[in-house]
C-alpha cells in the first residue's frame, strides 16, 4: 500500500478529532465560566522501510484557553464572578473535590448551596448550608453573610466562606461536565488573593465567529483528505491492472 493512503487516513481522523473538539467548544458557547479546549496538530515521519519521503499529523488537545470570558452584570445575590485567576472548589459529579469557574449559584429547598449543574459549593468544612434567610450577601474573599428571618436588620451573620483556590494550570485536567481536578487527585489549598465579584456572571469565552469558521474550514479538509484516499485508491488500482496487462 502506498504510504499516501495511511498520510490521508490519518490526517481524516485527525481532522475528525480537532472536529469533536471544536464541538464541545461551540456547545459550551453559553455556558457560564466554560474555558474553550484547544487542539494543535504536529508533523510526524512516517516509519517503514524505503526514504522518509511521507509524513502524517497527529493531533492533541493542548489544554484550554485561560482567558477570562465577559463580565455580565446580573444584580443577582447569588451571582458570582472571579476576578482574574482562580477556581471555585465544588463537589464533583464522582464525590472528589473539582474546580469551576461557573459562579451562577443557587439555593436547594434545603439550604445547600450548589452550582447551575446542581454540584455542591465547598467551604472551609466541606458543603455549605444557609439557613432561611430574608437577605444574602457574597463578600470578595467568598465569605457569606446573611440576615437571618425575623432577625433585627443590625443582626447579620456569617455562616460559611467559599472555598477559593488557585492551583497551577499545569497540575488540572478537564473532568467531566467541564469542570477541573488535580491530574494526582487530592485537593488545593484555599488561596486568600483568589476574589470573588458579587452580582456578576462570566461568560464563556469561546469566540462563537472563530468556532464557526474553524468548524466549515475543518469539514473542508475532511473533505479533502477523503478525496486524497480515493486517489490513493485509483493510483492502486491503475498500477494493479498495468502489471497484470505485462
Amino acid at each position: 500500500m502506498d504510504k499516501s493512503l495511511y498520510v490521508a487516513m490519518t490526517g481524516a481522523k485527525g481532522i475528525l478529532d480537532a472536529q469533536a473538539v471544536n464541538n464541545f467548544n461551540l456547545a459550551n458557547a453559553g455556558t457560564t465560566g466554560f474555558k474553550a479546549d484547544l487542539a494543535a496538530f504536529q508533523s510526524q515521519a512516517v516509519a517503514g522501510s524505503g526514504y522518509a519521503s511521507r509524513v502524517y499529523a497527529t493531533d492533541s488537545t493542548t489544554g484550554w484557553d485561560q482567558s477570562q470570558g465577559a463580565m455580565l452584570t446580573t444584580g443577582q445575590p447569588l451571582d458570582v464572578a472571579l476576578q482574574g485567576r482562580g477556581y471555585i472548589a465544588i463537589q464533583g459529579p464522582d464525590g472528589q473535590e473539582a474546580y469551576t469557574r461557573n459562579g451562577d449559584l443557587h439555593l436547594t429547598s434545603s439550604g445547600l448551596l450548589v452550582t447551575s449543574t446542581g454540584q455542591p459549593v465547598l467551604g472551609d468544612n466541606g458543603p455549605i448550608t444557609l439557613p432561611p434567610s430574608t437577605s444574602i450577601k457574597i463578600g470578595d474573599d467568598g465569605t457569606i453573610t446573611v440576615l437571618p428571618f425575623g432577625a433585627p436588620a443590625q443582626s447579620l451573620a456569617t455562616v460559611g466562606r467559599i472555598k477559593l483556590v488557585d492551583p497551577p494550570a499545569d497540575t488540572l485536567v478537564r473532568a467531566s461536565g467541564g469542570l477541573f481536578q488535580l491530574a494526582g487527585g487530592g485537593t488545593a489549598p484555599a488561596d486568600a488573593s483568589v476574589k470573588l465579584a458579587s452580582g456578576v456572571l462570566e461568560s464563556s469565552n469561546v469566540d462563537l465567529a472563530s468556532a464557526m469558521v474553524n468548524m466549515i474550514d475543518l469539514s473542508r479538509n475532511f473533505d479533502l483528505q477523503v478525496k486524497a484516499m480515493k486517489s490513493a485508491d485509483d493510483n492502486a488500482q491503475a498500477s494493479s491492472q498495468l502489471l497484470q496487462s505485462t
